[in-house]
């Protein structure tokens, strides 16, 4: 089982013992479709139990903790969206860090890509602060939230397309219950899939052909007026060190990017 259990009084923890647990993707659909706000989705997220792959590495990471970590409690759980209900901007990256969000139990939180977007979300006006080191840090996003196509921190940092698909209701009903939203902003290609697949799955319109990921790349999904209207989808180069540590990413690069979405926002 996880180190953390539901209610145990974990930093920012949204599910009591009382949540009820999705153990198959059909449970995800009817959970996630009929959460009726984001604390409840939330909840929901952070106790889903139905990928039994990324549920037994998520909490072996949990367990057996990087010597580095050793002496720290890991999350070992799901890990939510963070920030803003009435967020104009959602940050969409892949899934959690095993040694990141998995321990932390914050997206995004606790390794250097982290660093790198909460750093750039300050700049950008978006954070409070720049730095983003555990739940209980007192990060609050103004204007923006930001989340993972995929909720548990996977082997590799590679989901199966099953995995993925199961874990896309939850992306779906977020970007539901955020009214206000006008841009995503995908960071990677993955990100970008997930966000075009979520408008296929709504029914909107997509622009032919289909949109290619890249930094800087723009395309606008035809949401219908019913449903918050027309959506920018925009693409960064995902905050990897892969990316960050050779310079395919710089910081300006990041910024400018941000600015682009936050002018879509307006």
């Amino acid at each position: 089982m996880s180190p953390v259990r539901p209610g145990s009084g974990w930093p920012g923890d949204p599910a009591t013992a009382r949540t009820p647990v999705s153990r198959d993707a059909e449970d995800v659909v009817s959970r996630a479709g009929a959460a009726r706000s984001l604390p409840v989705l939330d909840a929901r997220v952070s106790v889903c139990r139905a990928c039994p792959r990324l549920v037994a590495w998520r909490e072996l990471v949990a367990r057996t903790r990087r010597r580095s970590y050793a002496e720290e409690t890991y999350w070992g759980r799901p890990v939510t969206g963070l920030g803003d209900p009435t967020a104009q901007l959602l940050v969409l990256g892949l899934a959690p860090a095993a040694h990141g969000g998995n321990r932390t139990g914050r997206v995004f939180t606790g390794d250097r890509s982290g660093d790198w977007i909460f750093a750039a979300l300050h700049r950008a006006g978006y954070a409070n602060q720049p730095h983003s080191v555990h739940a209980g840090d007192g990060l609050e996003l103004t204007g923006a939230r930001i989340a993972a196509a995929v909720r548990c921190a996977p082997p590799g940092n590679a989901p199966t397309p099953a995995e993925r698909d199961t874990c896309a209701p939850w992306l779906d009903r977020e970007i539901d219950l955020l009214p206000d939203l006008r841009v995503l902003l995908a960071l990677g290609g993955f990100a970008w899939e997930a966000a075009l697949a979520t408008a296929r799955r709504r029914g909107w319109g997509v622009a032919r052909p289909r949109p290619k990921f890249g930094h800087g790349a723009r395309t606008l999904l035809d949401r219908p007026a019913a449903a918050g209207g027309p959506l920018h989808l925009v693409g960064s180069f995902h905050v990897s060190q892969q990316n960050t540590f050779t310079g395919r990413l710089t910081e300006p690069m990041l910024d400018e990017v941000l600015q682009l979405a936050h002018g879509l926002c307006r």
